[in-house]
């Protein structure tokens, strides 16, 4: 490494860890303060808030890093630029990006470590924050009930093009009441449709209780008569499990996890909820390139800081751009959602145009 790198990116560094443990501290005093009523209220131990927001710091290191990365830009080029210290690379014969090469492998550097972070340890911490913060606002022994609380109007799309309505599921004896299952053919037709009163999962299988099934044609009328039973061993491959998975929502869930759920789901028909996850899925590849993206638009706005008026306008546009990315980002799920893009386009919208915008800047400077 040259010594130009190695004193651009020592700058860097240091105005990157500065910022980081700023914000971390600042997100921490700010969550305590707002929940200081509960948990005195509940007279939380030092050890639990402890284990709290440690296990918070993955979650916070993901939402702060671009940031981060955008003002440790923006203060060391600022710095060589206020310096004249980029007047004298610049007439060593450097470019732009020669200049800036450090910072930009840094930036892919902090994305990439975002990317493992975001889906090695943030699903653990999703949940287990959110299981001590219950336990900080209801008490101890109210959240250890709340590990068996009864879910109310669950759904949820299983194998075998099977969609299950369930109006009340208790983990704590795998039972199921007021069930409704449809099954469906590959082209979304309802074929049979099974009511039951009572399910109960022993011995490795779904026994239901006062179940009736109906046949159903193309046009879902009734194919002769209904079958009744009192009590009946159904070919259900789902275990409690898989239904209590269906709390979790995709950021409480690694890419794996979301694959495997999306495997199950491939011949369900149910399409708004496949493309939903499909958003969620990329959105695990293509959000940790936030850092990199804010970095290049930094860059040349950062380039441009010298004197004190032109340095404000400059931050302040940086700002700007940064908020447009995250507005445009915003906008690209929210189509790809609504399936009026496809999926990865919609969560690679605005980094494509921060990655074309960040480029044309760098490359129009003097």
């Amino acid at each position: 490494m040259r010594i130009l790198d190695r004193y651009v990116l020592r700058s860097v560094l240091s105005i990157f860890l500065t910022c980081l443990l700023t914000f971390v501290f600042l997100y921490i005093v700010i969550d305590v303060i707002s929940s200081l009523e509960d948990i005195l209220k509940q007279k939380v131990g030092l050890l639990i808030l402890i284990k709290y927001y440690l296990s918070y710091l993955p979650i916070i290191f993901v939402q702060v890093s671009p940031f981060s990365c955008l003002l440790a830009t923006l203060y060391a080029f600022g710095k060589l630029n206020r310096d004249n210290e980029l007047v004298a690379m610049r007439s060593a014969g450097l470019s732009i990006f020669q200049i800036a090469r450090t910072v930009i492998i840094f930036g892919a550097l902090v994305s990439f470590f975002v990317f493992l972070v975001n889906d090695r340890l943030v699903p653990a911490s999703v949940i287990l924050t959110k299981k001590i913060r219950e336990q900080i606002e209801s008490g101890t022994k109210k959240s250890r009930d709340k590990e068996h609380q009864d879910i109310i109007n669950l759904a949820m799309y299983g194998l075998k093009n099977r969609l299950f309505f369930v109006n009340k599921f208790s983990p704590a004896t795998d039972t199921m009441e007021g069930i409704i299952i449809l099954q469906q053919d590959p082209q979304q037709n309802i074929t049979k449709k099974i009511v039951a009163n009572k399910g109960v999962y022993k011995d490795g299988v779904w026994v239901f209780y006062r179940s009736i099934t109906y046949d159903l044609d193309t046009t879902g009328q009734i194919i002769g008569e209904p079958h009744y039973f009192d009590e009946e061993v159904m070919d259900i491959t789902e275990t409690p499990a898989d239904f209590l998975t269906q709390r979790q929502n995709p950021d409480s869930m690694t890419i794996g996890q979301i694959n495997d759920y999306l495997d199950k789901l491939t011949h369900s028909g149910a399409t708004t909820v496949i493309r939903n996850l499909k958003v969620d899925l990329y959105r695990k590849f293509t959000e940790p390139l936030t850092a990199f993206m804010i970095i290049l638009l930094g860059i040349p706005f950062s380039l441009k800081i010298k004197r004190r008026a032109a340095g404000l306008a400059s931050f302040g546009l940086a700002i700007i751009m940064g908020f447009l990315y995250y507005v445009l980002n915003a906008v690209g799920i929210a189509l790809g959602k609504g399936g009026i893009i496809f999926p990865a386009v919609a969560v690679s919208l605005s980094h494509i145009a921060a990655f074309i915008t960040g480029i044309y800047l760098i490359r129009s400077l003097p």
